[in-house]
């Protein structure tokens, strides 16, 4: 699942944004510098200094300089040193590549220092300042470093665990992947700002609202919306605003007691309280209305396609010549043995069952009474030929008080065709016994039937007619959640037992 995602584009798209959004402030500030003073972090010690301070050599260039090399570290590192890292043929170059993004880190660091700080220069000595660029240009092209490999590491483990989530439970496998994304965006934004921006208690409310966010839509896709969906817009509303009271609450409490920033905690809390309730949920809410819309327009035209495909394999799987000669068969070999009687009660029911067949198994639904009627003609044309066979033994316990139920057309008849293709043998002991009965709306049928070898000559031996992974199919389409299936096979016996939930009205 994870693998799908086209995840070097996102990451790079956002660490593009983000470097472009730190050149415009900068270059914002280059035109308001003339007019008002802009703050910069160095510029109060020029000023005590009495020294001349310029906005574009002292801090715009050297710091587009910076978020320049930080950009290029970014896509080197997550391009290039963690592809070779993870590959063994290629380990030997990932690791060669650190020390080199280190030292290129480090030279621009110390470089960009000399502007930044420059007057240390004027008030300490020339090596004095140098040695204090050098080293603190050090520690921070480290720290780089760090927080480099530890996005990369988080990242791993977030995709390691979304995965495994999607696999244990395959229906929040979108949900999954885009928590994956949004999380791996989240990171490189909040790289990127450790690199690119000061980090101010603003920054920190808003990475930290989005977080919170990000945690929300899992929740949301994955419980409160299916729970909440009948109650209406209101009620989810109302769960949204009670979780984010209680962990604004509990981060009240933990974070203004023992940070003592309470008026901070305060305004982060309601901000976030505000964002999710009135921003974040409605959202919520019209993304999954309208992503359970397409999936229903989605199953019913499934539904259709495979109804539509399957009942006409299974036509043409009854329409062929081995049912039709062996039909014929039977009535020729009765008209031989005795009068026309018997002739003319198998050819009305082959009658019946063609007529069923050419009007009836069109229906998206039929009464269940239709179903019982074609499927005991079925029955009963079959034990036309076998009848003059006494180790043949055919068994029927079917209810017929079906009420005014409906079912899928054809959705019975495959598993007793099925029984009499493969578990009759005019030459061993054979049994197929077939019972039908309805309790309080559900349909249980069984169907149990001898097994015998299968013989080189058949033509038929490897045909199941529509054949059971297409009834399946047609069940988890017509009956999604109303069904169960148990298909069971032994040395001597072949048996299948179905469920189904059935509705009183087409």
């Amino acid at each position: 699942m994870l693998e799908k995602i086209d995840l070097k584009r996102t990451e790079f798209w956002a660490a593009t944004v983000l470097y472009a959004f730190a050149l415009i402030l900068l270059l914002r500030d280059v035109s308001n510098s003339n007019m008002v003073p802009i703050w910069t972090p160095y510029r109060e010690f020029f000023e005590e200094n009495h020294l001349h301070y310029s906005y574009s050599k002292n801090y715009f260039f050297p710091q587009v300089a910076r978020l320049t090399g930080y950009y290029g570290a970014f896509l080197l590192w997550n391009f290039v040193i963690t592809p070779c890292l993870l590959v063994r043929r290629r380990m030997i170059w990932g690791i060669m590549l650190i020390p080199v993004l280190l030292g290129a880190l480090w030279l621009l660091l110390t470089f960009t220092d000399t502007w930044l700080r420059s007057y240390l220069f004027e008030i300490k000595t020339a090596d004095y300042a140098h040695n204090l660029m050098i080293k603190q240009s050090l520690v921070t092209a480290v720290w780089v470093l760090i927080a480099l490999a530890g996005y990369t590491f988080a990242k791993r483990i977030i995709a390691n665990v979304l995965a495994r989530i999607a696999q244990l439970l395959p229906q929040y496998s979108t949900v999954a992947q885009n928590i994956f994304l949004a999380l791996v965006v989240w990171g490189a934004v909040g790289v990127g700002i450790v690199m690119f921006m000061p980090v101010t208690k603003t920054v920190i409310q808003g990475m930290g609202i989005v977080l919170f966010s990000i945690f929300l839509y899992g929740l949301s896709f994955t419980m409160l919306l299916e729970n909440t969906l009948k109650k209406g817009l209101w009620a989810y509303l109302l769960r949204i605003a009670g979780i984010s009271m209680g962990a604004g609450l509990l981060l009240f409490v933990v974070g203004g007691t023992g940070w003592r920033h309470r008026d901070f905690m305060l305004v982060t809390v309601t901000a976030n309280g505000f964002f999710q309730v009135f921003i974040c949920a409605p959202l919520y809410w019209l993304i999954y209305q309208r992503s359970l819309s397409a999936r229903q327009q989605l199953t019913s035209l499934r539904t259709a396609l495979g109804s539509s495909s399957a009942n006409l394999d299974f036509l043409r799987s009854q329409i062929n010549p081995h049912f039709l000669f062996n039909a014929l068969n039977t009535l020729y070999g009765t008209a031989l043995q005795e009068s026309a009687e018997r002739t003319g009660e198998g050819i009305q029911r082959l009658g019946d069952m063609m007529r069923f067949m050419l009007r009836e198994n069109i229906q998206e639904k039929i009464l269940l009474g239709r179903e019982i009627e074609y499927l005991q003609n079925y029955v009963a044309l079959q034990t036309l030929r076998i009848q003059s066979s006494p180790d043949i033994t055919i068994s029927q316990h079917i209810e017929d008080d079906v009420h005014d139920l409906h079912i899928a057309p054809m959705l019975l008849i495959p598993f007793v065709e099925n029984a009499f293709k493969h578990g009759i043998s005019l030459r061993k002991p054979s049994q197929v016994v077939i019972s039908l009965q309805i309790r309080e709306g559900i349909l249980y049928f069984d169907v149990r039937n001898t097994v015998h070898e299968k013989q080189d000559h058949d033509i038929e031996a490897d045909k199941n007619g529509i054949g059971l992974e297409n009834v399946r199919l047609r069940l988890q389409l017509l009956y999604p959640q109303k069904h169960e299936l148990v298909v069971r096979q032994t040395a001597l016996e072949f048996f299948i037992h179905l469920t189904v939930r059935l509705t009183e009205k087409v």
